[in-house]
């Protein structure tokens, strides 16, 4: 069976929450944010906040990063079962998986989902990345590296069904574009 909601994927800064919010308003769909909901469900299977913390200050982010995974999809599992008729931004870790099994979950949890969007800023990857960290306030050169990650792998493009390009269009027309790639 097809959910009707729509899954708003994609890196750091490439719009996910101002285009849910605005294709919720146009759709008159509920809107449900993987950041309002994220902490919850971590803390669900044992997130400690120490452990993350430990980490951070020994491995910087792409230690947090890697910590976050089991956590992250547990959280996309659940957010996807209990919002199925909602306009879903993820975060940007939300949708991209080193482990494979990690990646077949995400899968199966979406696979119900015929409206899976990824928002990027271009086409060409290179340009993408450009737009982003101009976008987003980096404070180090990991923050990027994991962005220009997240970019680049394979996971988002398996999970989407759909891509949106958004440079040189304002907010309105992206939504616009969302909701006409979409079947609802």
């Amino acid at each position: 069976m097809s959910e009707s909601g729509i899954i708003l994927i994609g890196p750091i800064g490439s719009g996910k929450s101002t285009i849910a919010a605005l294709v919720s308003k146009k759709l008159n769909m509920p809107r449900c944010s993987m950041d309002d909901h994220r902490w919850g469900y971590y803390e669900e299977i044992g997130y400690d906040y120490r452990v993350a913390e430990r980490l951070e200050r020994k491995d910087g982010i792409n230690g947090v990063y890697r910590y976050w995974k089991e956590f992250e999809i547990h959280a996309v599992e659940r957010l996807l079962s209990e919002h199925k008729n909602s306009v879903i931004d993820f975060g940007a870790g939300h949708s991209v998986y080193e482990d494979e099994a990690y990646l077949k979950r995400a899968k199966i949890a979406m696979g119900g989902f015929k409206n899976v969007v990824l928002l990027l800023p271009s086409s060409d990857l290179k340009c993408s990345l450009k737009i982003l960290n101009e976008r987003n306030n980096f404070e180090s050169e990991n923050e990027i590296n994991l962005n220009r990650h997240f970019l680049e792998h394979k996971s988002n493009f398996e999970l989407a069904k759909h891509i949106v390009y958004t440079n040189g269009c304002k907010p309105e027309d992206s939504a616009f574009e969302v909701i006409r790639k979409i079947s609802v």
